[in-house]
């Protein structure tokens, strides 16, 4: 078996990095390292899932057609109460949406971290059989409306 272990980010500012993958994405930090320059956060998966390295002022990352990172998505539930709430807390703290989508197999919130990455929160659908009904791969995004 194969799974992604770890996502690691350069970071502008770690604690303002830090208090977004916290209190929005819903991440605990476990440990903070280089010497304070670092931070290593989890959902609970694994012992970390990110690592934020604080490097200072660099250039935001451009929109639209780039190569590299496009998004990182995070599963936060399997129901779109859960994701109400999220969006709720979305608005609370005033983070901009930059879209909401239905999948099929699941649906999503998407929103940027202080560093202009996208970051997509979602639920699964828990009616859509992914290990052995396939059809889902050839339904078009819809809008999502919560």
């Amino acid at each position: 078996m194969t799974e992604l272990g770890h996502v690691v980010l350069y970071v502008k500012e770690l604690k303002r990095s830090v208090e977004f993958y916290t209190n929005i994405v819903g991440l605990e930090t476990v440990a903070t390292v280089f010497n304070g320059r670092a931070a290593a956060l989890t959902g609970g998966r694994t012992h970390h899932e990110l690592l934020l390295i604080e490097v200072g002022n660099a250039p935001p990352p451009p929109a639209g057609h780039r190569l590299g990172l496009y998004h990182i998505g995070w599963k936060i539930g399997d129901d779109l109460q859960t994701l109400r709430r999220k969006l709720a807390l979305i608005e609370e703290h005033q983070v901009p949406l930059d879209g909401m989508s239905d999948h099929t197999i699941s649906q999503s919130l998407y929103i940027r971290d202080p560093d202009g990455n996208e970051i997509e929160l979602y639920v699964d659908d828990p009616q859509v059989d992914w290990r052995n009904d396939h059809d889902w791969v050839r339904q078009p995004v819809k809008p999502l409306r919560l």
